[in-house]
């Protein structure tokens, strides 16, 4: 059995795949040591997020670790609600190499 030759991600995708930056204490201290997380979307896989964080910011990805957080009961206006399921990526990054998340573009 062969498998089809995969697509180059297009930048646009890439925006898609990574959603925004994880911004907690938790992330801050993972960031000394050279991890970064971030909120992907729900269907990406490893290799897409490793290859759109090193694409869109430059450096060189070691692995990616995810994990799906499943969305808290809450109530609106009296009513039970669910928010979404949101999926998170840790990412950890070549010896030496960080990502910037501080600073605003």
């Amino acid at each position: 059995m062969t498998m089809a030759p995969k697509k180059p991600l297009t930048r646009e995708a890439m925006y898609q795949i990574i959603r925004s930056p994880l911004i907690t204490e938790k992330m801050t201290i993972l960031n000394e040591g050279g991890q970064v997380g971030f909120k992907v979307a729900i269907n990406a896989t490893k290799p897409q997020i490793a290859a759109a964080v090193e694409t869109l910011f430059n450096v060189k990805v070691v692995s990616v670790n995810t994990l799906i957080q499943k969305g808290k009961t809450k109530r609106f206006r009296g009513r039970p609600g669910v928010r979404s399921d949101m999926k998170k990526a840790i990412v950890t990054l070549a010896p030496g190499q960080s990502i910037d998340l501080s600073t605003a573009v």
